[in-house]
């Protein structure tokens, strides 16, 4: 009977080391959500100045909606997309629906499809389906860490685009909705989306004044363009991993439901165990006391 309790008192021990940290990482992934949310929400003000020097080039330019079309005319089905994933576990079906929406997108479209991974699990999901894999980059841990990675996917989508052989640029990402749920969503950055153009074209300037394009119309908008996909990409990987710390948070808090759920059962099974052997011995101790009565 000894043995038993022994092994419980482990059992019970190595669960309660487990529930710690599990509320260590509960704790780790709650505090990383609101600083990835509070990201998102500071870039408000910058992107409402990069669209309204969109709008004040996009009423001075010729023709704004061939904006970021092939130069060439092979390229014009080739289709560059980014699947924004995770590098741990842990977060659920995270991966699948995101690099489930991207199959189900890119399959739709004519183009042929060249595709960048942002974590390895959503790389061997998007490797596993068949589609063409062109690299591969490294989730960031924390809010600074954005920024050089979106630097990097800039780099390698502005390459194709001196080359002439970007078409279509898509994204793809998970964005939290409320509590710990979130959805997979898809966006084309490129190219341009005429009604989205015409849509900050007759956005009013916020003062008397009426603003001025210095440079050329093409130098002006191209830098707003790289400002307007740099904050497109940011708000994605940070919606990301946002998202997937809400999985993570979603799927410890399971984990800590039942490691309570454990800890009763091997508490009760343990005070069962316990109160028989204190019978046991109160047993033996009156029919030890009766026979020598006797």
């Amino acid at each position: 009977m000894s043995d038993s309790t022994a092994g419980l008192r482990r059992k019970i021990g190595s669960a309660g080391d487990l529930q710690s940290v599990v509320r260590t990482m509960k704790a780790l992934a709650a505090s990383s959500i609101g600083q990835y949310e509070q990201s998102v929400r500071a870039l408000a003000d910058y992107t409402r100045t990069v669209e309204l020097g969109l709008g004040a080039c996009f009423r001075e330019s010729a023709a704004p909606a061939a904006w970021g079309a092939p130069r060439k005319a092979e390229a014009a089905d080739k289709i560059s997309a980014v699947v924004f994933g995770s590098d741990q576990g842990l977060v659920g079906q995270f991966n699948d629906v995101v690099v489930d929406l991207a199959i189900k997108t890119l399959a739709a479209l004519p183009g042929k499809p060249e595709v960048w991974a942002v974590g390895e699990r959503a790389h061997a999901r998007l490797a596993d389906a068949g589609l063409p894999l062109t690299g591969l980059f490294v989730v960031p841990n924390s809010v600074k860490a954005i920024a050089p990675l979106v630097g990097q996917i800039q780099v390698e989508t502005e390459a194709r685009q001196a080359e002439g052989e970007a078409a279509c640029l898509y994204v793809f990402h998970n964005r939290p909705q409320s509590g710990a749920l979130y959805e997979p969503v898809g966006q084309r950055l490129l190219p341009l989306d005429a009604a989205w153009q015409q849509g900050l074209a007759r956005v009013r300037w916020p003062t008397k004044n009426p603003p001025e394009v210095m440079c050329s119309d093409s130098t002006a908008l191209r830098a707003l363009i790289r400002e307007y996909l740099y904050i497109s990409l940011f708000r994605a990987c940070a919606e990301s991993l946002a998202s997937e710390n809400a999985s993570r948070l979603a799927a410890m808090e399971r984990a800590d439901r039942n490691i309570d759920e454990l800890l009763e059962n091997l508490h009760g099974i343990f005070h069962r165990l316990r109160q028989s052997s204190i019978d046991e011995e109160l047993f033996d101790v009156v029919s030890g006391y009766e026979s020598l009565a006797k």
